[in-house]
C-alpha cells in the first residue's frame, strides 16, 4: 500500500478545526474536487485529473482514533482509507491527514500512475490544512 500524509500545527483552536471537518461537503470541497455530494454516510467526488475524471463513492467511518474517517467503495483504488486526527497541544492545534491506497491496475490505465495519484492526493490534503487554517 501507498501512504501519503501531511500535518500542520494550526492557530486555529481545537473545536473549530473539529467543526469545520465535522461540515463534510465544504470540507471535500477544499480539496479542490469538482463535485461532491453527501448523503448519510456516503460521499460522492468527481475531479478531472489531467485528461481523466476520477469518480469516487466513499463511505464515512466510526474510527475511534480519528477525528474523520471515510474509505472508497467504488473508484479506481483496490483498497483506500483516509484518516484525519486533530491534537491539542500547546502551541495550537495538531491536524494529521493520511492516505493508504492501493491502485486497481486494470481500472488506472496508463496515464494514472501511483506516482501521479500521490502528488495529487497530496496537494488535496493540503488543501483541506489550508481550508482548517482559515
Amino acid at each position: 500500500m501507498r501512504r501519503v500524509a501531511v500535518d500542520r500545527t494550526l492557530d486555529t483552536d481545537a473545536a473549530t478545526v473539529r467543526s469545520r471537518m465535522a461540515d463534510v461537503g465544504p470540507f471535500m470541497r477544499a480539496a479542490g474536487f469538482d463535485e461532491v455530494t453527501h448523503e448519510g454516510t456516503d460521499l460522492h467526488l468527481a475531479n478531472e485529473v489531467g485528461p481523466v475524471r476520477i469518480e469516487l463513492t466513499l463511505e464515512l467511518l466510526d474510527d475511534a482514533d480519528a477525528e474523520l474517517a471515510y474509505r472508497q467503495r467504488e473508484g479506481i483504488f483496490e483498497e483506500m482509507i483516509t484518516r484525519y486526527y486533530v491534537t491539542e497541544t500547546e502551541g495550537g492545534t495538531r491536524v494529521e491527514a493520511e492516505t493508504e491506497f492501493e491502485l486497481d491496475v486494470a481500472v488506472v490505465g496508463s496515464f494514472l500512475d501511483a506516482t501521479v495519484i500521490s502528488a495529487q492526493r497530496r496537494r488535496e490534503l493540503t488543501a483541506q490544512l489550508d481550508f482548517l487554517a482559515e
